[in-house]
């Protein structure tokens, strides 16, 4: 195995959730690369300072500075990808994606079709700014307790507003990488069978045909 040089060259899983983002992480680990994964992403609060703009905090805090791999939240949110290309710019990225109607249903069966996490931050990425501002005057609730709505929004019903922003963000990843960098991103099929394999080659990283990783896989 090859490990990259420093922790200037880092890897940025920027694949959107619900598309293998965990098992990326485990991956690396079984390899073993530092990985900062959702649990320590959650603990430091990445996400909510994503949504501050407040970057430097994240990038400045011991989780990053000791970590080599980036998996889940906040590297797959909105644009933040084209923040981390010239904020590092040694760094490669990762993407990987199905076909939308997977996705959304991988999306449903995950949490019983009510929106994942933050309802918020949901609304944010996913463009229903209005729908959780309606939800909030509607059932009364103040900037204090907005959390309540959390299990409240549904996605049923929004099936092509999701996927169309699942694919067209997919398509400008990989536009973004074909125009500055084509040699910073791997991107596949999430079901390509060979994904792991595949990888490995691009890292450098011996990986036997068989060797599979799937961890969060979806409710049957």
């Amino acid at each position: 195995m090859k490990l990259l040089k420093s922790y200037k060259n880092r890897i940025f899983c920027v694949s959107h959730q619900r598309n293998g983002t965990t098992s990326v992480g485990q991956f690396f680990k079984g390899f073993n690369y530092k990985v900062c994964d959702w649990d320590l992403s959650f603990k430091n609060n990445f996400a909510h300072l994503w949504e501050l703009g407040d970057f430097e905090k994240i990038f400045s805090s011991r989780a990053f500075r000791n970590n080599q791999v980036f998996e889940d939240d906040p590297w797959w949110l909105p644009e933040f990808y084209k923040v981390l290309f010239h904020r590092f710019p040694n760094s490669k990225f990762i993407l990987l994606y199905r076909h939308p109607d997977k996705w959304f249903k991988s999306m449903l069966s995950h949490s019983d079709g009510k929106i994942l996490g933050n309802a918020k931050r949901h609304c944010k990425v996913y463009r229903r700014e209005l729908d959780f501002k309606k939800l909030k005057l509607d059932e009364g609730f103040t900037s204090y307790d907005e959390l309540k709505i959390d299990n409240l929004l549904s996605l049923r019903g929004y099936d092509q507003h999701y996927k169309s922003l699942y694919q067209t963000r997919n398509e400008e990843i990989i536009d973004f990488f074909e125009m500055h960098a084509p040699e910073a991103l791997f991107h596949t099929n999430l079901e390509d069978p060979k994904l792991w394999v595949k990888l490995g080659a691009f890292f450098q990283i011996d990986v036997s045909d068989d060797f599979q990783v799937h961890v969060n896989k979806s409710k049957k």
